[in-house]
């Protein structure tokens, strides 16, 4: 099974600026996991966007770089029937005329 959570948006601390690191700014998450399903043994999508959201939110990282590892480290031991996950992060506002974004 895949399960895909696409445009998760919130606002949290990330990045090196000095701008940035004063007020939360707007965060897209994109995520793909793919996972064997079971007779009630799922993956809860609305765990992993709270989980999502949350890690993001607390860590405050500076890079996105570390955000993706860091967010993917977290879901693999939140979720360990997870076998394949994309993760992309992106910064909709960091720049005029363009999104930003990194993806693992």
């Amino acid at each position: 099974m895949t399960i895909t959570i696409e445009r998760l948006e919130f606002d949290a601390i990330i990045g090196l600026l000095d701008f940035e690191r004063d007020r939360p700014q707007r965060v897209r998450v994109d995520l793909t996991a793919t996972y064997e399903y079971q007779l009630r043994k799922y993956l809860d999508y609305a765990e992993m966007v709270e989980r999502v959201k949350n890690h993001i939110i607390e860590q405050e990282y500076e890079l996105l770089e570390e955000a993706l590892e860091g967010l993917h480290t977290s879901l693999i031991a939140a979720f360990p029937a997870i076998e394949t996950l994309h993760i992309t992060i992106a910064k909709p506002d960091i720049l005029p005329d363009t999104i930003v974004s990194l993806s693992l």
